[in-house]
């Protein structure tokens, strides 16, 4: 993936007050200092038991390193990507995108297929860190790893 590049432009969706609504990514994560992850998929173990929690538990951190938004993106659907939000504390905290259909995962190259454990396509372990819409800084997970994008790392080489 090239730095100092443009957010691919796709649609992502997510549920809120009036249902499921779809935006472009640039639309929702185009302004201002972005932090994305991207998980391998909602409720799964790594994700939810220290991926998830740690970009809660360093929210405040992450703003005060001058993040002004935080996301989170799965191959899954928008109901999933709530459900989720909300076992874990995420609402109001972190934005819950759906790539559904690895529209975004895909022009990003940051797939998988993980069909070897029934779950198809999905995205790799990654944060990106947008700035008005571009791409500054990137970390990427090898399959089954949980090193690079964790809150801990981020914030170390942000400082």
């Amino acid at each position: 993936m090239m730095l100092s590049t443009p957010l691919p432009s796709t649609t992502l969706w997510r549920l809120d007050e009036q249902g499921v609504s779809s935006g472009n990514s640039l639309q929702w994560l185009g302004q201002g200092k972005v932090l994305l992850i991207g998980v391998p998929g909602a409720f799964t173990p790594t994700c939810s038991n220290q991926h998830l929690p740690g970009l809660l538990a360093s929210k405040d951190a992450l703003q005060a390193a001058g993040i002004t938004t935080l996301a989170c993106m799965a191959v899954n659907d928008a109901f999933v990507m709530a459900a989720w939000g909300r076992q874990l504390g995420a609402e109001g905290n972190i934005q819950m995108l759906s790539d559904g259909q690895a529209e975004l995962t895909l022009a990003l190259g940051l797939q998988q297929d993980a069909s070897a454990r029934g779950m198809g396509i999905r995205c790799k372990r990654f944060a990106l860190l947008l700035e008005n819409g571009v791409i500054t800084r990137a970390w990427v997970d090898e399959p089954g790893r949980f090193e690079l994008t964790s809150a801990e790392h981020i914030l170390a080489e942000l400082r």
